[in-house]
């Protein structure tokens, strides 16, 4: 079965450069581990110590950003090494201020895994919430590397817990530590024989509780906002769009809109503006605008801007909910205690499933529950409050999941 893995990731490796001919993304996966080793030998002395963390994408890895501070906080002689799988979480956060290098991780290959780990050679190593790879993996236990599984999450459909998965789950045991999010990842690793496992909790609270703590104005949208109720839209696909353009075209003068799409092409930019018949403005343009107050609608085509704004936030809508995988991050409209309406597709966000159980996350299917919601919401003040303290609350009562780390792994 692991003959088959490595033949399955060099055909991979093969077909995505031919794919990277047509897809811009698949071109930035293939061109941006070119250089790979080049990079960790001009950074990466023999000498120097190193601590390694790899996210699959932005989303771990800003799950793990709590965690690499306080690391970098408790061995600040060491260099930190910060790798990410997918292009959507290098391009962002590739000139992170956290990491001494910041790359892709090469495909998991014998000679790559080999070649990867001799040039890094980390004294401590976590991976984030999920990706195992097998090569990597199996190094890290020759070597005898402290290794570490934070914010952990295990489900059935996983290969470990299936009848061929054997090989697969064999390679766990390169880790010192699971660090699990809840009780039922802890059930699931410890019935495959693992019990070194932790119930530690999700390191992401940490990081959007720390939110509060940093200045989160911006200007421009003070401006905008000029003591209006505002929704805010953040992380939008074309069939959340459809529904809150209905809304917003027939929405009081009343509250305003701010829109930042999860896709910021230009030709979706244009299809989400045309829906809108309210003045509407544009981040690319606000400079060239003397009062950005008078618009009702300011759509976000940039990126990186989405936390703060949500701090402005009366209503939070969080898009992805009527597509795959499903919703974004609900978190960080909760730190403000900005009540959030979702669409239906949220099962797979345990964050989402709790938030809506106790009631600070509203799901709708269709656009007249949409205007139900966010009438009560924009006209019933006692309903809003609660929903608000709801959302504060539970960001509050479940933080702590970096200090249980830690307490560990020093």
């Amino acid at each position: 079965m692991l003959f088959l893995y490595n033949l399955v990731v060099s055909i991979a490796g093969f077909f995505l450069k031919i794919i990277a001919l047509f897809s811009p993304k698949i071109k930035l996966f293939i061109e941006g581990r070119k250089n790979v080793f080049t990079i960790l030998e001009e950074k990466i002395k023999p000498t120097d110590k190193t601590i390694w963390f790899h996210s699959a994408s932005l989303g771990e890895y800003e799950q793990g950003l709590p965690v690499i501070e306080k690391i970098k906080e408790k061995y600040p002689s060491h260099k930190i090494i910060v790798t990410f799988f997918s292009p959507s979480g290098y391009e962002v956060r590739k000139n992170n201020n956290v990491a001494d290098v910041t790359i892709y991780l090469p495909l998991d290959t014998k000679s790559n895994a080999k070649k990867f780990l001799k040039l890094a050679h980390p004294e401590l190593v976590f991976f984030i919430k999920y990706e195992f790879w097998l090569n990597y993996l199996k190094e890290l236990e020759k070597t005898k590397t402290p290794t570490y599984l934070i914010s952990g999450i295990f489900r059935d459909n996983q290969m470990f817990f299936k009848w061929y998965g054997g090989f697969y789950s064999k390679a766990l045991k390169a880790f010192t530590y699971f660090f699990v999010q809840n009780e039922n990842s802890k059930e699931k690793i410890e019935a495959i024989g693992f019990k070194n496992v932790i119930v530690s909790g999700d390191t992401r609270f940490d990081r959007v509780a720390a939110i509060l703590k940093r200045d989160n104005t911006v200007d421009f949208i003070e401006q905008f906002k000029n003591n209006t109720p505002i929704i805010v839209i953040g992380s939008s696909w074309p069939k959340d769009e459809t529904l809150l353009a209905e809304y917003i075209n027939q929405a009081p003068s009343t509250v305003k809109f701010i829109i930042a799409p999860h896709n910021i092409k230009q030709d979706q930019i244009s299809n989400l503006q045309s829906q809108i018949t309210k003045s509407t403005v544009l981040f690319s343009e606000k400079d060239n605008i003397k009062d950005l107050s008078s618009y009702d609608v300011f759509i976000i085509d940039t990126i990186g801007l989405l936390t703060k704004i949500y701090s402005y936030g009366t209503i939070a809508y969080v898009g992805g909910g009527f597509g795959n995988p499903g919703i974004h991050n609900i978190l960080e409209p909760a730190t403000f205690g900005v009540p959030i309406v979702i669409g239906p597709n949220y099962s797979n966000f345990a964050e989402a499933v709790e938030l809506v159980k106790i009631g600070g996350c509203i799901v709708i299917s269709d656009s007249s529950e949409l205007k139900q919601i966010f009438d009560r919401l924009l006209l019933d003040e006692k309903y809003l409050e609660k929903k608000s303290q709801i959302c504060k609350s539970y960001i509050q009562e479940n933080k702590g999941a970096t200090e249980s780390i830690m307490k560990i792994v020093l």
